[in-house]
């Protein structure tokens, strides 16, 4: 497949979406071109519209009532989006491959943003724009960076922890051969660790984050070169197969999404899990089979703590606003201390890591150290501007992998051709 500059995509996508509507009708007034449209509206002012997907609006509509009656010349409409993320991406897409103002600023899950800038469709946040990320976590910051830029302003972020049994493992392993070694006296009749393992999104999550908890990588830091064929990238695979074959990782949990991982630590069935913070509420409710006697801390590495896998929002600016110093303004106000204490409270783990340090919000939710520790040492999934190619290519080869259907060296020499491929 021929592959095609960056300038060459996007005369491609402008003359298409020429073609099938008028500027006039499709635009702002200013030019439909990302590359002249960048230097366009820097002090803009007035009201904006704020796009993001329905199933999380309710956690943002306090902050834009709060904003509204503070800036009533310069309101925020929110439009919400579906709440499946493919249609999500597709509606937003398609308005700025048309070189539409339609939403000034967009809640992005975090590995569209790579995607979306390397398009030409965010405004870069420098100079005039630049936004200060000294307070936040420089994980997040990395999720909104493409290829040395800031694009977007994180909103709020995510990564696994690991939840133990406390009653059969009093204090986390140190480290992950720690964790497969304890498997033969504290598992019994349970399943010792359960998590994420279905050829899906959260595969992608699991694999990645053991790649990088061993010191590789999945792609280079220009977001398309394959680095999977490392020994510290087949390392991390390798950790998955071997504690999959060992039985440490139970076979069912090749079926295993977020929720069936959910089910099988509340109701008892297993000694260690993977999962997002959500889970630990349900932990503690009065009907969970381990509510008083499970614990979490980071997920692990080889040697301590590992690298877990940011999930999230970034919050771009459209290129094409007419008002990008007031959506600028807008995602400052959302990082606010204030904001972002109102996150935590939404279990929405915030951005500001100072928030994580709060004594009162630790003893109403006491996962936050462990939380903090773990976004720390967290990464961005592959910052990519082909993310859903690439995924795939994990998925696809990882699942194999681990199920015994290629060894991990040809695993890895496919994915990494299909990485290859999706870039084209």
């Amino acid at each position: 497949m021929v592959q095609f500059s960056r300038a060459a995509r996007r005369t491609a996508v402008f003359a298409t979406a020429a073609a099938m509507v008028t500027l006039s009708a499709c635009s702002s007034g200013g030019s439909s071109d990302p590359d002249a449209a960048a230097s366009e509206n820097l002090d803009g002012r007035g009201p904006i519209t704020f796009a993001m997907g329905k199933n999380d609006t309710g956690k943002l509509q306090p902050i834009i009532e709060a904003w509204n009656a503070a800036n009533p010349d310069e309101k925020v409409t929110l439009e919400e989006l579906p709440g499946e993320a493919d249609t999500q991406r597709e509606r937003l897409v398609q308005s700025l491959q048309a070189g539409n103002a339609d939403y000034d600023v967009m809640a992005l899950d975090v590995t569209w943003t790579a995607e979306f800038a390397a398009n030409g469709w965010l405004q870069a946040l420098e100079g005039d724009l630049a936004l200060d990320t000294a307070g936040l976590l420089p994980a997040t910051v990395d999720s909104a960076t493409y290829r040395g830029t800031l694009y977007a302003g994180p909103q709020n972020t995510n990564a696994q922890l690991l939840y133990y049994r406390t009653d059969l493992s009093p204090e986390a392993p140190a480290n992950w051969d720690a964790m497969i070694d304890s498997c033969a006296t504290v598992a019994q009749d349970l399943d010792c660790f359960v998590t994420q393992l279905k050829q899906y999104e959260g595969l992608t999550v699991n694999t990645t984050q053991a790649i990088n908890s061993w010191g590789g990588a999945v792609v280079g830091s220009d977001g398309s070169t394959p680095e999977v064929e490392s020994p510290e990238a087949k390392a991390g695979l390798q950790s998955l197969v071997d504690a999959y074959e060992g039985g440490q990782i139970p076979s069912r949990a090749t079926n295993f999404t977020e929720e069936e991982t959910n089910t099988a630590f509340t109701q008892g069935e297993a000694v260690y899990a993977y999962n997002w913070p959500y889970m630990y509420d349900n932990a503690a409710k009065d009907d969970s089979a381990v509510a008083g006697k499970f614990a979490v801390a980071p997920i692990l590495g080889p040697n301590g703590p590992g690298a877990s896998t940011l999930g999230g929002y970034n919050n771009g600016i459209n290129v094409f606003s007419d008002a990008k110093a007031t959506a600028l303004d807008f995602i400052k106000f959302i990082q606010s201390e204030e904001n972002q204490m109102a996150f935590a409270d939404e279990a929405f783990p915030p951005v500001l890591a100072s928030v994580y340090d709060d004594a009162d919000l630790i003893a109403k939710y006491p996962y936050l150290p462990a939380l903090k520790a773990a976004l720390e040492n967290a990464q961005p999934r592959p910052v990519t501007p082909h993310y859903a190619g690439v995924s795939k290519a994990i998925q696809d080869n990882a699942y194999a992998a681990i199920t015994g259907n290629k060894s991990v060296d040809q695993a890895v020499q496919d994915m990494a051709a299909a990485i290859t491929a999706a870039n084209k």
